[in-house]
This record gives structure tokens, C-alpha cells and sequence, in this order.
């Protein structure tokens, strides 16, 4: 698997986004606006905001924060912040069988 990275934020390629689209959408999710992008790629914001709405028209989806949802739910995208590590699952007889108890 080869991934591309933007800050905190790192994307998945061969899941149907090209590379450059793959970029600009884990810039989205940072925070950037389309002129931040465009000065970093030395493209311009139009370039920019072209890769956005194909990967917007790819994925049906139509404003940007639904946008960044959306490729986070499907796995293109995900924070690569300081995350502790998942809790490990143990079986034993105190379990709840899929019941979340507060």
C-alpha cells in the first residue's frame, strides 16, 4: 500500500482518487483553503479547486465538509495524529457480547 500524507492527515492511493486529487483532499481535511494549496503545488487556486470538485463528482458528494466525511468513512483518508492504541479485546466471562455499557 502506498499513502501520501498532508500534516496530520494521510490518504490510501489505488482506491479510484489520482494522486493529485488524493493531495488536495487531505489538504481539505487540514484546512487549507484552495489559494494555501494552490501556493504550496505552485498551481493555480482554479487547478486547485478543479481537483477538488472531481473528487467531490467521484464521490457524489457536494460541500467539502461532507466531503472529508465521507473519504474518512470510506477509508481513503485518516488522521495520523497522536493516537493512543486501540484497547486490546479480551474474552473472558465479564463480557457483554456486543453491548456498549456506560
Amino acid at each position: 500500500m502506498e499513502f501520501v500524507t498532508c500534516g496530520s492527515w494521510h490518504g490510501l492511493l489505488g482506491q479510484g482518487l489520482a494522486e493529485r486529487e488524493l493531495q488536495c483532499l487531505l489538504a481539505v481535511a487540514a484546512g487549507h483553503t484552495d489559494k494555501e494549496i494552490a501556493r504550496r503545488d505552485g498551481l493555480s487556486p482554479r487547478s486547485i479547486k478543479g481537483r477538488i470538485e472531481s473528487v467531490m463528482f467521484k464521490l457524489n458528494i457536494h460541500r467539502r465538509p461532507a466531503l472529508v466525511a465521507e473519504a474518512i468513512r470510506l477509508g481513503l483518508i485518516a488522521f495520523a495524529g497522536n493516537m493512543p492504541p486501540a484497547p486490546k479485546h479480551h474474552n473472558n466471562q465479564d463480557s457483554t457480547n456486543g453491548v456498549f455499557i456506560a
